[in-house]
């Protein structure tokens, strides 16, 4: 930022602090979500919000080196305890809070001190994917599913079920229909459009969808979202979790995210000549996410409780494959009715989880899918069938593969990909591989029970 860039935060940020005074507001909290999903904050009183926006409110490097655990790495760009960067809140996105009462919230963008952006910042990658596929004359929509489980406040960290019923059931939903309620009312209140909202197939397990937006607000929106979700619990007495697998058994959360490009306002994904409907560039679009999606894991689905949910028959999408509303391929395609395809045709990708950085994961899509588009890849055959069911040499002829079975493997596969790895930049990319592999030896030893109460509430 220089010194115009300020100037203009400031007198804009002063217009905001009366806005948001006339609400009540009486401070803002500015977040970023860390390397291992983890939304961290800085909380703003409303009276110091100009000088937040134009010079930033002081954090530490070192938090895009902590562990689920806080513990921070040591690696070859792993920043440490020594320097400083400053956390701007990003005005475009202020959001008067429904559910903290005197707070309002904005995503936060970090720059050194000499105002360059840091090379760590996950939100500015996902800015700079965009700005690659605009410049290759491509938009993109976006959006990413919430899955929660609602647990009841008990002694310890056990996870006791605070949603009963079948899966799916009406029963869920008229059990927790007031909770839902201030759900539905607080994300309006925040201009949060909300798709759809029910029960689940775990014990406790919800489900939101949210309407498509640009790839930076899907992120933003999902941030707040999940934040939303959190603090009407708690004001409920109940606690959520977002982990990919709240109890060792049973099928988990995912964070499936939604994904379509666009070229002169036209979905790329619908009216072509393809299969169903695709256009060619849609297919390679596709072909290059596919082709990568082992290495896409170590963003997507970057944690050790991520492979207890990423097996097969549990739709999380476990095998390199995709279909026409397949819900057990990685890469479902979603064309909607007829007459929507227009807007509604988009690809799935089922596998990720909410342990990602969604930041880093948009960035890892749009980055995977403009190589595609760049190498004209093809796109593999699509299969109607549950690829659990085929045997090892229809799998083979078909071209599937399953997906990594652990982290390990994901992080083989992220760094032998020499696109992603010089997409995301040798720092980032780098501090990223080191923090797997801490929390594999950290885990090292682990039971699928141990892995999952570790991680339980963390997310």
């Amino acid at each position: 930022m220089d010194e115009q860039d300020r100037r203009r935060a400031q007198e804009r940020a002063q217009v905001i602090q009366r806005q948001l005074a006339e609400q009540d507001v009486r401070a803002v909290a500015v977040t970023y979500v860390d390397n291992v999903g983890i939304t961290r904050v800085k909380g703003v009183p409303l009276a110091t919000l100009d000088s937040a926006a134009a010079w930033g409110v002081g954090i530490s490097p070192v938090f895009d080196s902590f562990l689920f655990n806080d513990i921070a790495i040591t690696g070859k760009f792993a920043p440490g305890a020594v320097g400083d960067l400053r956390l701007h809140p990003d005005l475009d996105r202020i959001t008067v809070l429904a559910a903290q009462p005197g707070w309002a919230w904005a995503p936060g963008e970090r720059y050194d001190q000499r105002g360059e952006r840091h090379p760590f910042d996950q939100r500015a990658l996902t800015g700079k994917a965009v700005a690659a596929l605009a410049e290759a004359g491509y938009t993109a929509r976006a959006a990413i599913e919430i899955e929660w489980v609602l647990g009841q406040q008990a002694d310890g960290d056990e996870f006791v079920p605070a949603v009963h019923g079948p899966a799916y059931g009406m029963a869920r939903l008229v059990e927790r229909s007031d909770y839902l309620r201030e759900v539905l009312t607080a994300l309006a209140a925040q201009n949060v459009e909300v798709v759809q909202i029910h029960p689940e197939y775990a014990p406790g397990q919800l489900e939101l969808s949210v309407a498509a937006e640009d790839p930076v607000g899907a992120a933003d929106t999902y941030v707040l979202v999940r934040e939303t979700i959190r603090a009407v619990s708690q004001r409920n007495g109940l606690r959520v979790s977002f982990s990919p697998k709240v109890l060792p058994e049973g099928v988990g959360n995912g964070g499936h995210v939604h994904l379509s490009i666009a070229k002169d306002g036209q979905n790329l994904f619908a009216g072509g000549p393809g299969r169903f409907g695709m256009t060619e560039t849609a297919e390679s679009f596709t072909a290059g996410i596919l082709g990568r999606l082992p290495a896409l894991l170590v963003v997507g689905a970057p944690s050790t409780a991520s492979y207890l949910r990423l097996i097969p028959q549990h739709w999380a999408g476990a095998y390199a494959a995709w279909g026409l509303e397949n819900r057990e391929t990685a890469l479902r395609l979603v064309t909607g009715p007829v007459g929507s395809q227009q807007s509604a045709a988009n690809i799935e990708i089922k596998c990720f989880d909410q342990t990602a950085n969604p930041y880093l994961a948009m960035a890892g899509l749009l980055f995977a899918g403009l190589a595609g588009i760049g190498e004209q890849a093809g796109l593999a055959e699509p299969i109607d069938v549950d690829p659990a069911t085929l045997g090892t040499k229809e799998l083979l002829r078909h071209g599937i593969r399953p997906l990594p079975a652990s982290l390990g493997e994901a992080v083989a596969a992220f760094e032998a990909d020499q696109t992603l790895f010089e997409a995301f930049g040798e720092p980032l990319a780098t501090t990223l591989v080191d923090l797997r592999k801490a929390e594999i030896e950290h885990f090292a030893t682990a039971t699928a029970e141990e892995v999952t109460a570790a991680l339980r509430w963390v997310h």
